[in-house]
């Protein structure tokens, strides 16, 4: 018999990533995954603004910047020319210390992630497998089958970051609705040269084969993904590069001299009915997939894992009751949804046939789109959706209070004043309590005395731009969203209400 507090089931990002989490709060983590070795291929690319942030917590941040490449712009192509460019920096400056796309194909990711996790001394368990399991009263008891044989694991608590053929999922029953788009999909890792081979993401938007190309970091490389329409699509197993490539590849000019990599694949778009059930939990592809459209799929799971791992590690503590544990479907499923319903309608349009759906790509889109992202307004909604830095959790159990523009559940707004932003404390996994102007003396009392960091700014005009109000406070959750806004002028009892009411222990630690 084999003990440990968390079993993860899966080793790609998202399982490494809870794994991490955890083990920086002091759980006890075992990670086990079928495969012999990590990924060998890129896979996922995009790690988005909002990832970037939360990254800050494991000081991963900067090393994913420095290992990756970032995207200034993507631009749209119609007819064989460029139609339309948007600079991410010019939309984004004043919101996110990461104004841009940040391509690290996943096969680099995981080895740092793995690399990262050997340091708390955490070792991924290959060619071991998930059997099947059964809670047991208070825990759980899994059945791993790994290069020795079968063996019995008991855990508190397993997370299924299995993939889309779940075996958790299958266990546990939550179905998986939703459905299969009828496009197969082509991904061609290459080396090539072009207008369209500059380090920028380029669309075209013709009613040839849909291609994309991301750029990698390297002279000369890039990730082609383009649909297959045709009667070739019949058959996508026996489909070779040079079957699939010529028509779009034509219209961005692009001459490709080496195909590193090259696979076929159809994309589905599902969601489980439920992401908790008892001591099992189901996170990323096999809580959720999607349509490529926006790159969220690997970013909305590696949101899951840190929003569970806080959580868990309080309730392992014994800082925090089972039922604060509801709470991460309760906020993530939302999402999931939320997100599958706006990737399908986007991937709809974008591989859409026919006359109208040419006109709309190739007539409508490249003479709205750049009068629309000229708006402010349209700049800045584009920019927060894809980099997910618009993603909340109002009007959830864990969410309280408003002060400024600012509500319970909201990511905190970043704001930098002469080079120095307000994202410091945002690298501590803990409850902490933030104030832009003066914190009232009882405030002071209350956070030292129950262990909870208080941090000042004083206050400037930008914080006000931003929609931060002045002495108000903003309690912040160990995942560094907005848990309680408060202005009322009482921040002691507000504070106190809160965390009374919820059963949550302040203490960090």
């Amino acid at each position: 018999m084999n003990r440990t507090q968390v079993l993860i089931v899966g080793a790609g990002p998202t399982g490494l990533v809870l794994a991490l989490w955890l083990a920086k709060q002091g759980v006890q983590v075992r990670i086990v995954d079928k495969t012999e070795e990590p990924g060998t291929t890129s896979r996922a690319l995009a790690v988005q603004a909002r990832t970037l942030e939360l990254y800050r917590q494991l000081d991963l941040a900067e090393t994913v910047v420095a290992r990756g490449h970032r995207v200034p712009a993507v631009n749209m192509w119609v007819r064989g020319e460029k139609a339309a460019r948007l600079p991410f920096e010019i939309v984004a400056e004043d919101l996110t210390p990461y104004a841009f796309l940040e391509i690290f194909p996943q096969d680099e990711h995981e080895r740092l992630l793995i690399e990262r996790l050997a340091g708390f001394g955490v070792t991924v368990e290959r060619r071991t497998e998930l059997v099947g399991f059964t809670e047991a009263g208070d825990g759980i008891l899994a059945r791993l089958r790994g290069p020795d044989g079968e063996l019995v694991c008991e855990a508190d608590y397993i997370a299924g970051c299995d993939g889309a053929r779940s075996v958790v999922r299958e266990t546990l029953g939550t179905g998986f609705p939703g459905g299969t788009y009828r496009q197969v999909f082509y991904v061609a890792d290459v080396e090539a040269a072009g207008p369209a081979v500059d380090g920028e993401l380029h669309v075209d938007l013709d009613e040839a084969d849909f291609l994309a190309i991301f750029p990698l970091k390297g002279e000369g490389r890039a990730r082609l993904i383009g649909t297959v329409r045709d009667a070739r699509a019949e058959h996508p197993e026996d489909l070779k590069f040079e079957d699939v490539s010529a028509r779009a590849i034509e219209h961005l000019k692009i001459e490709v001299t080496r195909v590193n990599w090259f696979s076929t694949y159809r994309v589905h778009h599902r969601v489980t009915d439920h992401f908790r059930k008892g001591r099992a939990f189901l996170l990323g592809d096999a809580a959720h997939i999607h349509s490529p459209a926006g790159g969220q799929g690997m970013n909305t799971g590696l949101g899951d894992a840190i929003n569970l791992a806080w959580k868990l590690a309080a309730v392992l503590a014994g800082r925090a009751p089972d039922k604060l544990l509801d709470s991460y479907e309760t906020e993530r499923i939302a999402f999931a949804r939320r997100l599958v319903a706006t990737t399908d309608r986007v991937f709809s349009v974008a591989t859409a046939e026919g006359r109208f759906a040419e006109l709309v790509r190739t007539r409508i889109v490249p003479a709205v789109f750049p009068r629309a992202i000229a708006l402010e307004p349209v700049r800045d909604y584009v920019f927060r959706t894809i980099s997910q830095i618009t993603l909340n959790y109002r009007g959830a159990p864990l969410s309280a209070g408003a002060a400024g523009e600012v509500r319970g559940g909201d990511r905190l707004p970043w704001v930098s004043v002469d080079g120095q932003d307000n994202y410091g404390p945002l690298s501590a996994i803990a409850w902490q309590v933030l104030v832009y102007g003066a914190a009232k003396p009882e405030l002071t009392a209350w956070c030292a005395a129950n262990g909870v960091p208080l941090h000042v700014q004083a206050w400037r005009p930008e914080h006000g731009e931003a929609g931060l109000a002045k002495d108000a406070l903003y309690l912040l959750r160990p995942d560094t969203y907005v848990a309680l806004a408060d202005g009322s002028g009482a921040p002691a009892a507000a504070l106190a209400h809160y965390f009374a009411d919820r059963g949550l222990s302040p203490i960090n630690g």
